[in-house]
């Protein structure tokens, strides 16, 4: 799989609002489904889910800039930051611990989506 930023034509990108419409319209009713399930959910739950898709993101991202970091230090380290107890927390390790401004971007994304620039 190529990275997008690996594309011939990055970032001068086209496409097809008449191909694209049906599949985002899909995504997004999908996504309201899954958001109204999550609401029915505990705290616990949720917070899991939250933790679990934030991991996976800032794992992925380091991928991309060819950095390999361990998912349970990651997941431990956004747990503690978020004040999150949960079960199989380990210790940062170093890798993790050079990631804080990663980690701290990822939380203000998340925490500032709907704040107006």
């Amino acid at each position: 799989m190529r990275y997008i930023h690996e594309r011939p034509d990055w970032p001068d990108f086209r496409w097809d609002l008449s191909v694209l419409a049906e599949p985002l319209a899909a995504v997004r009713y999908r996504q309201g489904l899954l958001l109204g399930r999550m609401s029915t959910l505990g705290f616990y739950v949720r917070s899991e889910a939250g933790l679990a898709a934030m991991t996976m993101d800032i794992v992925k991202s380091s991928a991309i800039e060819g950095e390999r970091l361990d998912a349970a230090q990651v997941r431990s380290s956004l747990a503690r930051r978020l004040g999150l107890e949960m079960a199989g927390m380990v210790p940062s390790g170093r890798n993790v611990v050079d990631k804080t401004l990663l980690v701290s971007c990822m939380l203000e994304l998340v925490i500032l989506v709907d704040t107006p620039a």
